[in-house]
């Protein structure tokens, strides 16, 4: 693998602000928040920077539980096994068995500093069924608010930690990533909530950002998912791995028109919606999954997705639907009151009519390349949570193993950066590395990408459609030559955009959540990863790294 040497950076002018911290977290969802409350635990002077508030993040949105080995009737081989059927061939073995082996830890621990999970009639866990799974390893909270569950847990913890070791910053959003001149992170750069440019100066910054679902016009991501970690990151000379690999949750709720309002969020339908028996039916009443899977309905996401992609292309339908009309109004309010509630009031009922979906964008299975404790190519820099490619996910993530392996990820980076394994002491000195400057770009390229990437970079994919969907970007790219939040969102969203559109025309071949339409079959020789990074001149390079080899790679300077 080429190592870069030049780096970039947006253009900037002097930091109207300081600030410094032993460790910054850029991000606060679940793997921020625990890598957080764990350090301030042990002591470390931690600082959280949140571009929003602090619940803001795909956590909080999340309805889905959180996997784990929780009873007799699973193992921790079923729970591997699965992962790894999921994950088509491309997860780091090594680092599924750390997830599998950690998670019921991870969730006791949360359930330590004041997690509630559902309970069954005996007083138990209730353990739930999804989708690629083959026990009942679902831990939920309050029926489909589970996220929100971890989130109001981490962020009490949090308030609790404020007057000691730990400070949040919200409103503050990361800009790009300090890198001294001997190639170590050491800190961020900032936009504050008055949009003034500012430093964190830290001996460690861990990336926690999230995904990068903003950049389809059809997502269950927030605002917030605009791929700022992997942009920052890239500019910085990371690796990224598995680009390619988006996945697409098959029932996003399609609101009839007399009830859309712009800017409105996308509405999931849970996986553990279709795990209580609820099915993909099209208008006219025909089931979508029958005979394609064995698992039917509960196949992997991929799967489904593509299912329902293929049957719309065939039907013309644009859209179809899940019926769960079967569970009752009781069943409804006692297990799904969020999802019912927000389906209500843009003016679906599922106790009495099935549920008009489609496919949207959903988790990131790619992203900073990284070991199980966060560890990134750049001395200092640590990725974790859905920004963080280490593996677990390889080309489709198997359902409800994201939240556990950010709990699970937060704990381990924790634990590594307070016992100061391997990780440097104080910051660095030295200067910062000569990097080249990039303007920010004009906001309406924001829009341009989600349209771009909707049309060409979603379930199913050409090489015609790739490489018209890159000039496109290309042609559109206009400099705006002011830091805003604005443009850094059409900056960020183009760069991971570029950088996903090459990967996904590189890979031919259907794996996993990546799919081409020319390329319908999976390849014996793609069984392998792309990593990207930038070579001497600072340039895009890529380089294939075959299975077996997924540790994190050798640290080189940005």
């Amino acid at each position: 693998m080429g190592t870069s040497t030049q780096g970039a950076e947006l253009a900037h002018g002097t930091p109207a602000w300081h600030d410094d911290a032993t460790v910054v977290v850029v991000g606060s969802g679940a793997a921020g928040l625990m890598a957080a409350v764990e350090l301030a635990g042990a002591g470390v002077d931690t600082m959280v920077l949140s571009r929003g508030r602090v619940t803001d993040s795909s956590t909080d949105w999340a309805q889905g539980g959180l996997a784990a080995v929780w009873s007799d009737q699973d193992s921790p081989d079923l729970h591997v096994s699965d992962t790894l059927t999921a994950g088509a061939g491309l997860c780091a073995e090594d680092s599924v068995r750390i997830l599998v082996n950690e998670a019921p830890a991870a969730l006791r621990r949360l359930i330590e500093l004041g997690a509630v999970f559902d309970k069954d009639r005996t007083g138990g866990i209730d353990l739930h069924l999804e989708g690629g799974h083959h026990a009942r390893r679902i831990l939920h909270a309050g029926g489909d608010q589970s996220g929100h569950e971890v989130e109001r847990t981490l962020v009490q913890c949090v308030a609790d930690a404020v007057d000691g070791p730990l400070s949040v910053r919200e409103g503050v959003r990361a800009v790009d990533l300090l890198v001294d001149a001997q190639g170590r992170c050491n800190g961020v750069r900032a936009l504050d909530a008055q949009g003034r440019l500012g430093e964190v100066r830290a001996a460690s910054v861990i990336l926690a950002t999230g995904g990068i679902g903003q950049l389809w016009t059809t997502s269950t991501n927030p605002p917030v998912a605009t791929g700022d970690g992997l942009a920052m990151a890239w500019r910085a000379g990371a690796v990224l791995s598995d680009l390619e690999f988006m996945q697409f949750h098959p029932t996003i709720l399609v609101v009839p028109a007399d009830h859309r309002i712009p800017g409105d969020r996308g509405v999931l339908i849970s996986e553990a919606v279709r795990g209580e028996g609820a099915f993909l039916i099209d208008h006219r009443g025909t089931r979508v999954m029958a005979g394609l899977h064995p698992l039917a309905d509960l196949a992997p996401r991929d799967v489904v997705s593509a299912a329902e992609h293929a049957h719309m292309a065939r039907t013309g339908e644009r859209n179809l639907f899940l019926d769960a009309t079967a569970f009752g109004a009781q069943a409804w309010e006692h297990k799904f009151p969020s999802i019912l509630a927000m389906c209500r009031e843009r003016g679906v009922d599922p106790v009495t009519e099935p549920i008009p979906v489609r496919p949207g964008a959903h988790y990131h299975c790619g992203g900073v390349r990284a070991d199980m404790d966060g560890r990134t190519s750049i001395e200092g820099l640590f990725a974790i949570g859905e920004v963080a490619c280490t593996g677990v996910q390889g080309a489709n993530r198997l359902a409800s193993n994201s939240l556990t392996e950010g709990l699970t990820m937060g704990r381990r980076v924790a634990r590594l950066i307070a016992t100061g394994k391997g990780v440097p002491t104080g910051p660095a000195s030295g200067g910062d590395a000569a990097r080249r400057q990039l303007p920010p770009q004009d906001p309406a390229l924001f829009d341009a990408v989600r349209r771009t990437m909707t049309a060409a970079g979603s379930v199913l994919r050409d090489a015609r459609g790739l490489d018209n969907a890159r000039r496109a970007l290309a042609d559109r790219a206009t400099p705006a030559g002011t830091l805003t939040n604005a443009t850094l969102d059409a900056t960020n969203a183009a760069q991971v955009a570029e950088l996903l559109l090459a990967a996904a025309a590189l890979r031919r071949e259907s794996r996993g959540s990546h799919r081409r339409s020319d390329f319908t079959e999976r390849s014996a020789q793609w069984q392998c990863h792309q990593d990207w990074s930038l070579d001497a001149h600072g340039l895009p390079e890529m380089t294939i790294r075959t299975i077996g080899h997924e540790q994190a790679p050798e640290r080189s300077a940005a």
